[in-house]
């Protein structure tokens, strides 16, 4: 089985080809770093990038809502409760190819 640890806006993803996966919203569609792939038993760690490895990835959906998240506020003995909320936005990647050249 043939995977990848990649380095994608400040977040570390273990991939694999064919595989899609949620990130955070697309601010720029920059290339994601390649720190780590594996092929059927041999391992090429970068320090900390590999420059040779390459990852290819497409943009399957722009923006996609993730679940609600309930954010609850307490202060004990003063009858301070808040209760606020929000969904996070995702953009859906396909990754195509694994490439160590």
């Amino acid at each position: 089985m043939k995977y990848a640890v990649i380095k994608y806006q400040g977040h570390q993803y273990k991939v694999a080809e064919g595989q899609e996966i949620l990130v955070d919203k697309l601010l720029d569609k920059s290339e994601p770093e390649v720190l780590l792939v594996a092929d059927e038993g041999k391992v090429k760690v970068g320090k900390p990038i590999l420059k040779e490895a390459k990852v290819k990835i497409k943009l399957l959906a722009e923006e996609e809502k993730g679940e609600k998240l309930h954010i609850f506020k307490f202060k004990a003995k003063s009858r301070y409760r808040r209760k606020t909320g929000f969904r996070p936005r995702y953009s859906k990647i396909l990754i195509e190819k694994i490439s160590l050249a």
